[in-house]
């Protein structure tokens, strides 16, 4: 896979939604670098909500209701795991102004977190950006077996609720690939992205204490359902 890059040295939330309307988004070469580089990526990873493949011992696990989903709860929380070191990971793409830059759209209402608690605590989670009828997934982790997974599900349901149409991955990856996740071409992405753009849609249709078998229903009826009321 090729991507295009270049240097970026004035970014502020306002240029961040113009080239995420674009189809472009920021990276980091570490945590401890100063510079943003733009990413627009010869195929881009894109999850189709009419196509969500929810593999049954998932959907048992989100029944079960092992798990406390919140939404946009913690969002310093959720982008300090999402940027610590892991297993086979020592370093991040999330640096300084990555953190200060989100954290202005967090507050403006641009950027969402999907957040998954153990008993009280942050296990897994994902954190984002919504425009129009299009998000752009930016990172997720998990601290727990099925909880990144179980934040991705649910992240699904709430834009399918709300009538999203685009949910960018940004890149293919065979975790993503396992929820029908497909590797489209740049000019693709841009056209489907132009299409979601066109569309009002609402983040917060869903209630945030809807039910562990609702949220798998939604999920696994979208492809039969146009509207889900």
């Amino acid at each position: 896979m090729t991507s295009h890059e270049q240097p970026v040295f004035e970014v502020s939330a306002k240029v961040l939604l113009k080239a995420y309307s674009c189809g472009i988004f920021p990276m980091a070469e570490s945590a401890e670098s100063a510079e943003l580089h733009w990413i627009d990526p010869e195929f881009r990873g894109a999850l189709p909500l009419n196509g969500v493949r929810l593999p049954r011992r998932l959907a048992r696990t989100i029944r079960q209701g092992r798990f406390h989903v919140r939404v946009d709860h913690d969002f310093e929380a959720v982008i300090d795991q999402c940027a610590a070191p892991r297993a086979g990971r020592t370093s991040t793409w999330i640096n300084g102004r990555i953190r200060g830059l989100y954290g202005e759209l967090f507050a403006s209402g641009y950027c969402h977190t999907v957040e998954v608690y153990r008993d009280e605590r942050l296990v897994g989670g994902l954190y984002g950006v919504g425009l129009k009828g299009a998000f752009f997934g930016e990172s997720m982790f998990s601290t727990e077996t099925d909880a990144s997974k179980v934040a991705l599900i649910y992240l699904c349901a709430r834009l399918i609720y709300g009538g999203f149409e685009l949910l960018d991955t940004q890149f293919l990856t065979g975790h993503l690939a396992q929820f029908g996740t497909e590797e489209i071409s740049r000019a693709t992405f841009h056209e489907r992205l132009a299409q979601a753009l066109e569309k009002d849609v609402d983040f917060s249709a869903l209630a945030i204490n809807t039910a562990p078998e609702t949220i798998v229903e939604i999920v696994r009826g979208a492809h039969l359902l146009e509207k889900i009321g």
